[in-house]
């Protein structure tokens, strides 16, 4: 499974959201691969934002490959509920350990005052669709952060980098991956996962102390920094989304998209924290990247020699893979 970036020709995006490519919508890239076989079977590039962004913009190809596959595969199988519990168990610090005890306790306070701001924000942040589905601002704060004294730094750290107003603006729609399970589920299709829970999740556990307390700083102080109004994302959501719904595989912007790591290396650090971020962002991408590549990409040819007679449809993160 190479990187998709290679892969790709790049399509022109103007910043309202629209191409400049003179083909139609249905003629851009659209993140699809065909294995050619007898049926043939499909890579199909997906990312981790709310469907209803970018479902519109998905070629027909896609859509067809997708409806006409026997057997559908994900990273992960989101609907199984092992999963979402297996994955809940594997943020949790040791039993009786709580985040106060491992903290060093300036960033602990800073913490707790970051998340007091967003819990006494969300119920602004939130649209009114939002709460014509009936979803509360606490309901929501506890469902996205209840619990958060008994996670592991490291997690911690990636659930503050997504409690932001755009964030939580999106939330209550499925991200695209999920929409496909779920969609696999409803039209009886057999679905699997390439990955096992422990395989996404040991990685984010294996940075050690030190690096994990520089990354959740490193989260908190640009947390702060948004807060103050002194500091504008370089990639956001909204660049993510223009990128892909225009076929655009910006592999700088895809890269933030991976497994939601944020990116710590930039100009300002002096040069020992430099050191730190290069080592962790090289650490992710070696265990996040290039290990899972190569894992995934032996049991899809594994699967797909097993089952020569089945089409095969691999929905896969495409900052990812």
């Amino acid at each position: 499974v190479h990187n998709w970036g290679w892969l790709l020709q790049h399509s022109h995006c103007s910043f309202t959201g629209l191409c400049f490519s003179p083909l139609q919508q249905s003629e851009l890239n659209s993140y699809l691969w065909t294995i050619k076989r007898d049926p043939p079977s499909y890579f199909f590039g997906t990312i981790h934002v709310p469907y209803t962004r970018v479902w519109d913009f998905i070629p027909e190809n896609s859509k067809k490959a997708f409806q006409h596959s026997h057997i559908v595969y994900f990273e992960l199988d989101l609907t199984d509920p092992y999963t979402i519990s297996a994955l809940t168990s594997c943020q949790l610090l040791p039993q009786g350990e709580n985040l106060q005890d491992v903290l060093p306790r300036d960033i602990y306070r800073r913490l707790k005052r970051h998340l007091e701001y967003v819990k006494l924000m969300m119920p602004s942040w939130m649209t009114p669709d939002q709460r014509g589905k009936g979803l509360y601002a606490d309901y929501l704060f506890n469902a996205i952060a209840g619990n958060w004294e008994r996670k592991r730094p490291v997690w911690v750290m990636l659930m503050v980098n997504s409690l932001t107003e755009v964030d939580i603006k999106s939330r209550g729609v499925p991200v695209l991956d999920l929409y496909l399970a779920q969609e696999a589920e409803r039209l009886r299709k057999q679905t699997g996962a390439v990955e096992k829970v422990e395989e996404q999740c040991h990685p984010l556990n294996g940075l050690n102390f030190s690096q994990v307390i520089f990354a959740l700083n490193q989260t908190l102080l640009q947390q702060e920094s948004l807060r103050a109004g002194s500091l504008q994302t370089p990639y956001t959501t909204e660049d993510l989304i223009e990128h892909y719904n225009c076929g655009d595989l910006n592999s700088i912007i895809f890269s933030h998209d991976t497994s939601q790591v944020p990116n710590f290396i930039n100009a300002t650090l002096p040069p020992n924290e430099r050191i730190t971020a290069q080592e962790i962002d090289s650490y992710f991408r070696q265990e996040l990247i290039y290990k899972r590549n190569e894992r995934m990409g032996k049991r899809v040819k594994d699967l797909l020699e097993e089952y020569p007679d089945k089409s095969f449809f691999f929905a896969f993160g495409a900052g990812t893979c």
